[in-house]
């Protein structure tokens, strides 16, 4: 019985450690605001911190996301990220946002994924239509339309999309548990690669003719982030 207990006692701590490990490390201080300055600091969580008595509001700051952002691009989005490289003091907290502006019907924040952390959108403006896609096999995918003031959220390393089926501009507002959450947008990583992936590859990947495979590696992908 006490094998058993040991055993139960096993599966839960391992469980427990590996929900632990599935987003950024805690803090062990009140913050650690991230900078540059390599002397005399002390390096965490990928970036040295300044010295606590040395912090000030500003660390802790970031204006102008109520700002609309230009969307004339070939995806018809921008993204306005605030995470560590705009918030200094988010460092080792293990979060960020982000603003994301989309064109009037068409404007598209393209299939990417965040390997670091889970992302939950709200809609400020305008009407969109949302979907991820789970993992093999099933690769089911989950969509909705979003209208002003609903929220929907796009599980860890899952690839998402968000799609502005409205006739006027539309505004969300993205909050992720990563202070450096990353992103891959999925065209961009397969056919903008550098150096570009051989074409064999993807062409028996995607079950494409090789020419489209190339014409597809030759066209500018454009990043909205």
């Amino acid at each position: 019985m006490k094998a058993v207990h040991f055993l139960v006692a096993s599966v839960f701590l391992a469980l427990a450690s590996s929900l632990a490990s599935a987003s950024d490390p805690s803090p062990l201080q009140d913050f650690c605001v991230a900078i540059n300055d390599t002397k005399n600091v002390v390096f965490v969580n990928g970036k040295f911190c300044k010295d606590p008595k040395l912090a000030t509001p500003n660390d802790f700051f970031f204006s102008g996301l109520n700002n609309p952002r230009n969307t004339e691009n070939q995806v018809g989005s921008t993204v306005t990220p605030v995470n560590v490289a705009q918030i200094p003091g988010l460092n080792t907290l293990g979060i960020s946002l982000a603003r994301i502006d989309f064109a009037p019907y068409g404007g598209l924040n393209p299939p990417h994924t965040h390997p670091r952390a889970t992302e939950i959108l709200v809609v400020q403006e305008g009407t969109l239509y949302v979907g991820f896609v789970i993992s093999n096999p099933e690769n089911k995918l989950f969509t909705k339309v979003l209208n002003q003031g609903d929220v929907f959220v796009f599980p860890v390393g899952l690839i998402h999309f968000q799609f502005n089926i409205g006739k006027t501009e539309a505004v969300a507002i993205a909050a992720l548990s990563s202070q450096n959450p990353g992103v891959i947008t999925i065209a961009n990583a397969v056919f903008g690669s550098n150096p570009a992936i051989n074409p064999d590859v993807l062409s028996k990947a995607f079950q494409l003719d090789q020419n489209v495979v190339k014409s597809l590696q030759k066209k500018f992908w454009w990043d909205n982030k």
